[in-house]
């Protein structure tokens, strides 16, 4: 059996006749830059996430810089940042001419450990951006209140979290403000990049708001050095199609995420673990072992596609080779060693499914693997 890692065909098969209708409408109002698709996406999307606000960009990465921007973070100011992320959570920081911290995960969810936090405080942190990696949020409640101790703007990077709750609040809405990312993978995925910032600042929204749109809130009046950083119109026309599908999505996530715990089980692998206050959204389902290589060859032998998230700790990258990043990396390091992410999304078939936990467990037995600890 062929089981891709994630076949987007078989979602927008589903409703290809609103996404179509989509497209059209957006070619009948002929307007496609800031037109009526982008307000209304924006304003169902704060709805759906808890905030005033919402602000449609053209990705994450450019959501998170307008945050830090807009809150006046930059150069001689330090922010903290996971050790194990996408590197675009780190460009933003250095895009501010910030420097990034890293710190360490917690060893159970992977994310940010509010802990190694607060080892990292000096005078000269200014924020914290923790990621709800892998869909799963991170412990806010700390992380607010290490924050609020310390007067530290506390940012969520939510790029692949949309519709995860913690403590009932969606993600989103449980920071000063928050980035998402809809490129195309991501649970909420439009049909290209696109991203949004959410907040319920209403004087940060507006300051966002012009930073996006060349610092510009009326046609030829500008007020700040902004840069161009839009939504377009059919990304958002497609987004809102999605949106109304989302939780009905994630929840066949977490189908797919408990039949694997099910089946997984004394296999040999360590699996991921929710915190009991959240209920995350399953992005990703990341599995981690001591022998990850033999474990993604045997896959691959048997037609299972796996991908790895994140191979190399920024700290680690090139891009940053030079940068003598300050902070923790030891298990952020350790981690792109040993986690394999195995197939999830929400058209991901029954049998497919089996298939793959059947074939992780034949590769435990083959191969004897063992927990990483």
């Amino acid at each position: 059996m062929k089981v891709p890692f994630l076949d987007l065909s078989r979602t927008h098969d589903t409703i290809r006749d609103d996404l179509d209708a989509a497209w059209h409408r957006v070619l009948n109002q002929s307007r496609y830059i800031l037109g009526e698709e982008v307000e209304a996406f924006e304003a169902e999307f704060a709805g759906y996430c808890g905030t005033e606000h919402a602000i449609g960009v053209a990705n994450g990465l450019d959501a998170l810089h307008i945050i830090l921007r807009a809150h006046g973070i930059g150069p001689g100011d330090e922010v903290l940042v996971p050790s194990n992320t996408f590197i675009a959570t780190w460009l933003a920081v250095s895009q501010v001419g910030a420097t990034p911290v890293a710190v360490d995960p917690d060893p159970t969810t992977y994310n940010l450990d509010p802990n190694g936090a607060e080892r990292a405080i000096n005078s000269r942190t200014k924020a914290i951006i923790p990621v709800h990696l892998y869909g799963q949020p991170a412990d806010m409640a700390a992380l607010q209140r290490l924050a609020r101790r310390h007067g530290l703007l506390c940012i969520e990077d939510a790029a692949q979290a949309h519709g995860a709750t913690f403590e009932g609040s969606r993600a989103g809405s449980l920071g000063d403000a928050a980035a998402f990312s809809f490129y195309p993978g991501k649970n909420l995925g439009a049909l290209g990049d696109g991203g949004a910032i959410t907040t319920s600042d209403s004087k940060m929204a507006q300051k966002m708001r012009e930073l996006a749109n060349y610092g510009s809130s009326e046609k030829y009046v500008h007020r700040q050095r902004g840069m161009n950083s839009r939504l377009d119109e059919l990304q958002a026309a497609i987004l809102r199609d999605k949106l109304r599908h989302l939780d009905t999505w994630n929840a066949r996530r977490r189908v797919i995420a408990a039949a694997y715990c099910e089946r997984l089980t004394g296999s040999g692998l360590t699996l991921p673990r929710a915190d009991s206050r959240a209920e995350p959204v399953w992005h990703l389902f990341v599995v981690r072992t001591g022998h990850r290589d033999a474990l993604a060859a045997h896959l691959k032998r048997r037609g299972v596609d796996t991908q790895i998230h994140y191979p190399i700790a920024p700290a680690d990258s090139e891009a940053y080779a030079d940068a003598g990043v300050p902070g923790e990396n030891k298990l952020g390091r350790r981690l792109g060693r040993e986690i394999l992410s195995l197939p999830i999304g929400p058209h991901m078939h029954d049998d497919e499914v089996h298939y793959v936990a059947a074939v992780c467990s034949e590769a435990a037995r083959v191969h004897q693997l063992e927990p990483a600890c």
